[in-house]
């Protein structure tokens, strides 16, 4: 791989011939824009400059929000016909941290290597180009050290800003840069968090601790944020939307849904898999902790801390599944 030292004013203009054939998404600081008054957000928007990217702090939502949007139209109909929203030509970029680059790599798992290709997805995913973001230090709530997912070397070049310089790393040759001056930088990673998650073995005896998820039943109020700020978090709902112009045309759109909130397990004659909340954080946990990991290998969360940032009850999915370890330990 080989490494640029240029300055900021250096690397814009580099941006600016490469916005010529790609989009560039990257975590951008929102003023006011925050939850509650006078604080902010940070969600990823499209950038034209450096200077318009957020380092210093992890953003609300995930990457997911731009690869998987929260309503995406799916098709356009009539009485007898359909046509398919036009997709933009452009390749895409995406300024990302190591954590959500392994989500990524879950989304990859669920649309395209799980039983089928989903072609929405697809068709954007063959257009991505990835930029490692460094970690300066570990966010609060994050624990990507226990998920392994701290480190990663699924990017195609990195940046790092160091007063006026900026590092620019290429793996991939295709974005090689040239007549810059070549110096020895390496992405440095996060090694350590402030939260440590310990994950059982077997979580079938914490999944038998009806106590515990009686507690998430009196304390959860089911609004979803946690999901919908999950980097890897897929599930959606399907809608016909019929114009008042002409009922007999509209548009069929897919809109992110959640395990979490009411209704999602409904079913025909009014049954539900799982109408307590407890039972839902259980569900979830088995998921995020157990299942996926015995069908692909490899843990589904990452360890970003998103949702224990955005719930309004103050729920840890961290501290749950330390919870479950303890059970699980005190059985030995």
């Amino acid at each position: 791989m080989l490494t640029y030292k240029m300055t900021i004013k250096k690397f814009n203009q580099y941006l600016a011939d490469f916005k010529k054939e790609y989009i560039l998404f990257a975590p951008v600081l929102l003023q006011g824009k925050g939850a509650f008054t006078n604080t902010n957000s940070v969600r990823y928007q499209e950038v034209q400059s450096f200077e318009e990217i957020e380092y210093t702090q992890k953003s609300d939502f995930s990457i997911r929000e731009i690869l998987t949007p929260i309503t995406q139209t799916l098709f356009y109909f009539s009485e007898d016909n359909w046509t398919e929203p036009k997709v933009h030509d452009k390749k895409v970029l995406l300024f990302m941290r190591s954590c959500d680059i392994h989500g990524l790599k879950r989304l990859d798992d669920i649309y395209l290597k799980n039983g089928c290709e989903d072609p929405y997805y697809k068709v954007f995913r063959e257009k991505v180009k990835v930029c490692l973001i460094e970690c300066q230090e570990s966010f609060e709530n994050c624990f990507c050290v226990s998920m392994n997912t701290n480190v990663t070397d699924e990017y195609d070049l990195f940046v790092r800003q160091e007063d006026d310089v900026v590092y620019v790393g290429m793996k991939n040759s295709e974005l090689a840069i040239i007549d810059e001056e070549v110096v020895e930088v390496s992405p440095r990673f996060i090694t350590e968090n402030q939260t440590k998650v310990s994950i059982p073995d077997d979580l079938s005896e914490g999944m038998a601790q009806t106590d515990i998820w009686e507690e998430y039943s009196s304390r959860c109020i089911g609004c979803g944020r946690c999901s919908f700020v999950c980097p890897t978090c897929s599930c959606f709902s399907m809608q016909d939307i019929f114009y008042k112009e002409n009922q007999n045309m509209g548009e069929r759109r897919r809109v992110w849904a959640s395990c979490m909130v009411d209704g999602f397990s409904d079913m025909a004659g009014g049954h539900a898999f799982r109408k307590k909340q407890g039972e839902r954080m259980r569900f979830r946990v088995m998921h995020k902790f157990h299942d996926y990991k015995k069908r692909f290998g490899y843990h589904m969360c990452v360890g970003c801390g998103r949702c224990d940032d955005a719930c309004p009850e103050y729920i840890s999915i961290g501290n749950c599944v330390n919870r479950l370890h303890h059970v699980t330990e005190e059985k030995k």
